[in-house]
């Protein structure tokens, strides 16, 4: 059944391959960006998916730009909250802007992205709730402090709501990657990529596609008895 999906930080990296699976199953897809002006127009014109700008750290915005998306293309049914950012320090010389930006986007940004869509969520009695977390946030990361513990804190909240919505047909679950082949795990030094391989036991990094075929199946019908899960797909190098 076509239904209307929100996907943050959707038009690049693995939010882009979520973005596209989504609507490869028939849904009309929203994918929201918070900067990148060029790669949206690039995105939208390579798929056809329609892009709107707005910061998730913000209510105010988050709540506007899912208003428009409303307007434009209907009830959301499907929310992905992907977006995030990194500010990796040694937490002995962190700042607190490096903390407070992540937590704002990482962590404060899920709430921002569904707690507008949660009331229609609940009177149609169907929702379908995707955060997409981290290994990190399992096993925690030197000098990521700040953002092992919004990831960590993304799957509280994915079993909170996955209580709370449960008798309204709605479900949350999450998505642990571990490390992706995006623009940034291909940016890092070769040997830093190699040392990084040799960690996962099926000595190769992930694919976006990867993350978006366990996404595209929460997202649907037939996921609706799995709620409150942890997917981690990350080659076997971290169990839980």
């Amino acid at each position: 059944m076509a239904r209307t999906a929100l996907v943050t930080g959707g038009t690049r990296g693995i939010g882009a391959a979520i973005s596209k699976a989504l609507k490869a199953e028939g849904h009309n897809v929203a994918a929201s960006y918070a900067g990148n002006d060029e790669a949206a127009a690039k995105f939208t014109e390579e798929t056809g998916i329609k892009t709107y700008k707005w910061n998730v750290g913000s209510y105010e915005e988050s709540k506007a730009g899912i208003a428009k998306v409303e307007e434009e293309l209907g009830p959301i049914d499907i929310v992905v909250a992907n977006a995030g950012i990194t500010r990796d320090a040694p937490f002995h010389k962190m700042t607190p802007e490096q903390w407070q930006e992540v937590i704002d986007t990482n962590l404060t940004g899920v709430f921002n992205t569904v707690h507008p869509v949660w009331p229609g969520m609940r009177e149609r009695g169907f929702g379908r709730i995707v955060v997409i977390s981290s290994i990190n946030g399992q096993k925690g990361q030197f000098a990521q402090v700040n953002y092992a513990a919004t990831k960590a804190g993304d799957l509280g909240i994915v079993k909170s709501l996955a209580q709370e919505g449960a008798a309204k047909g709605i479900t949350a679950n999450a998505v642990c990657p571990g490390y992706i082949a995006t623009e940034m795990v291909m940016a890092v030094p070769e040997k830093v990529r190699e040392a990084i391989i040799g960690m996962i036991p099926t000595g190769r990094l992930g694919e976006p596609e990867e993350i978006a075929r366990c996404v595209t199946f929460l997202a649907s019908d037939d996921s609706g008895f799995i709620n409150g899960s942890t997917i981690s797909a990350n080659g076997g190098q971290f169990f839980v």
